[in-house]
Formats: structure tokens, sequence, C-alpha cells
């Protein structure tokens, strides 16, 4: 845990100038989900919140709850939000009756529009729009639950996965769009500490999703402004080793911010007091200037820890 937690961050008070546009990143959360944290997203002065899925495994009265916070929202599926609906194995344990009920279909019901996987939000106070990877990704250049895309939206193979999120892109209002997935694009790196690299036996290799990172290539090619792209996924604590987390954040050449916010578990519990995990992006004239991730406590005291300020140039390194 961060030894900072207990001294007042001073980013909430970066939020008064009205052009800095606040976005809260919420990472896996694997049923870690309570009032609390929508509390905490509203004492932080939040203006959008982004959500990359995981919400548990097929969970629906936790994405019931998220769906009700009345923040703008944008969400996408993970693999765990089809777990028993997707694989012959997750549906021999499946704990409801198929034929009488579909979660997946819930949970999609439940966010409505703010659901952009294959799709789009788009932001008219701050001249943005939000577009959603694949979803219900698994990761890798391998796609795994490709059934439920193609039963769910007549996407068959990798090349219509990237023309089906590019499409979204070309039906934006705005020209600056943020690119939210499950999990991240390929080209970040093939070392298993890479924000999706692969770091399980046998460790190494590029665990990014192909199709997500051409439809970033088409936007930025068609002239679009990307100053983010965040996703979850690729756990931040390492399965091969305890020594190092894995790298959170990455910016390319073009500018764009890539951010893995998968802390996890993102709610624990130190000394009886529960710390909340969110990572937290400012961003202004389509340019993301800081990203950082924080530790919320039961008063509200933050524990930050810079990952990206552009000012100063600091960018983590793994």
């Amino acid at each position: 845990m961060l030894e900072a937690y207990g001294k007042e961050s001073g980013m909430t008070s970066q939020t008064t100038n009205s052009k800095t546009l606040k976005i809260a990143v919420v990472g896996d959360v694997h049923d870690q989900w309570e009032v609390e944290d929508g509390n905490a997203l509203k004492h932080l002065g939040v203006d959008l919140v982004l959500f990359v899925g995981d919400f548990g495994n097929e969970s629906v009265e936790v994405v019931r709850a998220i769906a009700s916070l009345d923040i703008p929202k944008a969400a996408v599926m993970g693999n765990h939000d089809a777990w028993y609906t997707a694989t012959e194995w997750g549906r021999k344990k499946c704990p409801y009756d198929r034929s009488q009920e579909d979660w997946v279909q819930e949970q999609l019901d439940l966010l409505g529009a703010a659901h952009v996987g294959y799709g789009k939000l788009d932001i008219p106070a701050f001249n943005l729009t939000v577009v959603g990877g694949r979803p219900f990704s698994w990761g890798g250049p391998e796609w795994r639950f490709a059934d439920i895309c193609k039963e769910r939206y007549g996407v068959t193979d990798l090349d219509e996965s990237a023309a089906r999120i590019f499409a979204a892109v070309k039906k934006a209002a705005y020209e600056t769009i943020i690119f939210v997935g499950h999990n991240g694009p390929s080209g970040l790196g093939d070392r298993p500490e890479d924000p999706c690299g692969k770091d399980w036996h046998p460790i190494g290799g590029d665990f990014g999703d192909p199709d997500l990172a051409e439809a970033i290539s088409l936007t930025l090619t068609a002239g679009k402004t990307v100053p983010l792209v965040t996703f979850g996924h690729m756990h931040h604590t390492l399965r091969h080793t305890k020594k190092v987390l894995r790298k959170r954040v990455f910016r390319s050449p073009e500018g764009t911010v890539y951010l893995n916010a998968a802390a996890v578990p993102r709610i624990v519990d130190t000394d009886g007091q529960k710390l909340r995990n969110f990572s937290i992006v400012l961003m202004g004239n389509g340019v993301v200037s800081q990203a950082s991730s924080i530790w919320v406590g039961n008063d509200y005291k933050v524990a930050e820890e810079i990952l990206y300020e552009k000012s100063r140039s600091v960018v983590q390194t793994a």
C-alpha cells in the first residue's frame, strides 16, 4: 500500500478549472463495489467514470448498483461478465436456468446506453466521444469467447471486430476519442510486466487485443485525437513475481496515454479501514495532463501515486 496514505491530496482542488475534465477509471471490480464507492467518486468531484468490466461472474446486482450511479459513465463488459454463458465449462457450473434467464443480457439492459462495447457515447459537455472495444474480451492474439460476439453482435473474426470498433468512431459526434476496453491493445510491449504482457507460464508475450490496436490506428490515421486509452484485465500484481508491479501507463509518440486500471483487489482492509482504488485522469484541450492511481479511505483522505504528468514529463517506469 502507498506510504502516502493519510496525506490529503490536492487533486480535488484541480477541478476548479472549468476546462479540466476529471475522469475516474474503475478497474476490474470482481464483486467489490459498495455504496461508499459512489460516495467517494462524488467527493472526488469526477466528471466522468469509465468502467473496464469484470464486474463479477455475471454479477447482475453489482451492475445494477453501478448503473444507478448518477455520474456520467461508460462501461464495457469483461470476460467474467459472461462467465456462465460463453464457454461449455462455464455453462456446466451455471447457477441459474439459462433457458429461463439471461444474466448477460440483464447486465447489458441495466447499463443501457452506458455500455459502449462495439459502440460509443458522446459527451457534449466536454466535446469528446467514448468508444468501447470488443465486449467480453479475454485478451491475446487468439480470440476466446468468440461465439458470444458472433451470436450477439454478428462479428466473426478479429478483422471484423476492428472494423466494428472503428465504425463506432466514424459515428462519433466529436473529434476527440477516448477508448475504453476490458483488455488493452496489442503493441504495448511483450515483457510480462508490460501493460498487457503475459505474466503466466510460459512467461512473456504481448497479450493485448489486436483488433483494438487496429481500430486505434485507423482512428489516428483518420485524423482524430486520441488522448486516452484505458483498460483492465491484466492485473497489476504479477503472477510470476512479487518484486514489481505491472507497468500501468504508457505514452505513445502520438501523445496517447495508455492506462491499465486493474488494481485487484480494488478494495483492501488495512487496520480496520477500507481503502478503495480508482485511477484518476486529468485532461484538458484534448490532452492528458496527469494520470494517477489513488486509494481513498473512509475519511476521504487520498493516497496518490502519480503515474504520468505532462508538465514534468514524468512517465512511470517498470
